[in-house]
């Protein structure tokens, strides 16, 4: 009898998600952190300054850390890219132009570095761009910049 742990459950055919970058994760749980701080200290002085009872910040500070607890696993799930047969559609990527689109609407993919950060930029027939900064995703650069060459040649059979 085999031991071994069953296979995860294989990914729908055609469709590639893109995780957040654990870096920028961490960034943005430890902005949460100093947030849920500063609170609790503002409360506790209040507390102090109008005799409320401890537990008043101690509630808050429970609240704090458990929003930012349901921060960081709301982020581990959510994605940044979905790319499927059809299109692709961007997430939580401020300034990245047009979010949602279809292969057939994409003129080209390459690679640029607008402000000094990596990206993959779609040019699209319209005139509009998205710009997809690799660094904020979990995977290797040429991975994704492969993948979506890849499927803008499928769409163009």
């Amino acid at each position: 009898m085999d031991d071994a742990p069953p296979d995860p459950a294989p990914r729908p055919a055609g469709v590639a998600t893109y995780r957040l970058a654990p870096a920028f994760a961490a960034r943005l749980v430890g902005f949460g952190v100093v947030v849920t701080a500063v609170v609790v200290l503002l409360v506790a002085v209040l507390a102090w300054a109008l005799s409320w009872p401890a537990v008043v910040v101690v509630v808050v500070g429970v609240v704090g850390v458990l929003a930012v607890l349901g921060a960081a696993t709301w982020l581990r799930r959510r994605y940044v890219v979905r790319l499927d047969d059809v299109g692709y559609h961007v997430r939580m990527v401020r300034g990245a132009g047009v979010t949602r689109g279809r292969w057939t609407e994409v003129e080209s993919a390459a690679a640029a570095s607008p402000h000094g950060i990596a990206c993959v930029v779609l040019r699209r027939h319209d005139g509009a761009a998205t710009s997809i900064p690799v660094a904020m995703l979990a995977t290797d650069r040429e991975r994704f910049a492969d993948e979506v060459r890849a499927r803008l040649e499928r769409a163009a059979i």
